[in-house]
């Protein structure tokens, strides 16, 4: 029996799943985005202060369970570089399983879950009762929602970012529409705007059933006895739980950030808000390398291709230390001239500026931060990765307590000390996960 060839891992690998990741993640905010601006043309500050907090809270809701895409990626990139096409149909299934368990488990609970967390939003009666009812709308959307998490994973897992990207695009289209139709021609004011979410996100997922079925080679007909295999399903519950445990502790760094940041006035908390735009954009394109390395990783991970995955990870960090140097530049070039697009606050654009040497530094230790997250996820050390972000969450703890007494420039400081603290702590453990894994000495 022969050995198997592996293929090398080349530059244009890299970009054929980073280049679409990058654009698809750029149009993962859009839903709220859309809502917030149709609602702000109503001339009614409780409506857009309600439409935008829920949005948050369905962003930070929905990435708390990110492990579904990140998890079938992997999986699915696993089974195709160890030439497994037929696990494809069972990893499918099974993340479909999980987000409607997940999905109606948020539905049953919505009314205790919507109590909680717009008690600890602490807005005013106008802007809870607005948001309340966005939430209890598109609440229902949340099984639909974490299943469109499986199908992209599924689809960047198969290298197909391009169909992934399509299926966001559609998403995004339909919400489009269907917000300026019910909230500015039918005048259906903020339900208007959820119902349009929903509708979105239900076109999205039947867009993708439908593209996953014509590319499956075996349908969507699993033997339960491979769909519910107990070595297979305790492992991808294992690195399910893992991932939300790491991404909890990270929704945990920003909402603490936040939080800190507005008990220092309302101009500090306005001016974090402006530069927190730039360090969004700066990890969407990161991200989308951390994609690419998902996908390369778990590919040679399945095929025990140890030279690929090494070529895979030198490439993504080497390009996504290029990408962060352009992104630093541009910062600084158009950094002072964006914030005042931003905002016309005299006082928000000076303090803005004062921190916005913190945003330029930030995307360096970043590449390493999203890149070890790619390719830890691809080799699902979900163990060590969830280790490792509680252990970048207490030197974040410990940094702004260290340097509480500075401010906001604590803050920031703390802040970059977590970015540097994700990338350095997984750096340092890699080689020995990798001789690890592929038995090297």
């Amino acid at each position: 029996m022969h050995a198997p060839i592996h293929p090398k891992i080349t530059t244009r690998q890299v970009f054929a799943i980073a280049g679409p990741a990058m654009v698809a993640n750029l149009t993962t905010p859009l839903i709220g985005i859309v809502s917030t601006t149709a609602i702000g043309r109503l001339d009614d500050a409780a409506l857009l202060g309600g439409v935008a907090m829920a949005s948050v809270i369905f962003d930070c809701l929905f990435w708390l369970f990110a492990f579904l895409r990140m998890s079938t990626l992997a999986f699915t990139a696993q089974a195709q570089g160890a030439g497994e096409p037929q696990e494809y149909a069972a990893i499918l299934v099974r993340g479909f399983i999980v987000a409607g368990l997940i999905g109606a488990t948020l539905i049953a609970l919505q009314v205790p879950l919507a109590a909680v967390t717009f008690q600890l939003m602490g807005g005013s009666e106008g802007v809870t009762r607005a948001a309340k009812t966005y939430f209890m709308i598109r609440i229902w959307s949340a099984p639909l929602a974490l299943a469109n998490y499986v199908i992209l994973g599924w689809l960047v897992g198969q290298a197909r970012a391009n169909l992934a990207l399509a299926l966001q695009i559609v998403i995004n289209l339909i919400n489009m529409a269907a917000t300026v139709l019910l909230v500015q021609v039918y005048g259906a004011g903020i339900a208007g705007a959820a119902i349009a979410a929903v509708l979105a996100e239900t076109t999205g997922f039947a867009v993708g059933i439908v593209v996953a079925w014509r590319i499956s080679q075996t349908g969507f007909a699993v033997p339960a006895a491979t769909l519910f295999d107990r070595a297979k399903l305790m492992r991808m519950l294992a690195v399910n739980r893992d991932i939300m445990v790491r991404t909890a502790a990270l929704i945990v760094v920003f909402l603490f950030f936040t939080a800190k940041g507005a008990r220092e006035g309302d101009v500090t908390l306005a001016a974090n808000s402006v530069l927190n735009n730039f360090l969004l954009v700066s990890a969407f394109f990161l991200d989308g390398l951390a994609n690419a390395a998902q996908q390369l990783c778990g590919r040679a991970f399945g095929a025990r291709d140890a030279r690929g995955f090494a070529d895979s990870t030198r490439l993504v960090l080497l390009w996504g230390v290029g990408f962060a140097l352009v992104v630093s530049v541009l910062f600084a070039l158009f950094g002072p001239a964006l914030i005042n697009l931003m905002t016309t606050s005299e006082d928000v654009r000076r303090y803005a500026r004062e921190f916005l040497v913190f945003v330029i530094l930030a995307p360096l230790p970043g590449v390493f931060a999203f890149g070890f997250d790619g390719i830890y996820v691809g080799a699902t050390w979900a163990r060590e990765m969830r280790n490792l972000m509680l252990a970048s969450l207490a030197i974040f703890l410990a940094a702004w307590w260290a340097l509480s007494a500075f401010g906001n420039t604590g803050l920031w400081i703390a802040l970059l000390g977590f970015y540097v603290a994700r990338g350095g702590l997984q750096g340092l453990r890699y080689p020995a996960q990798f001789r690890k894994t592929f038995k090297t000495a």
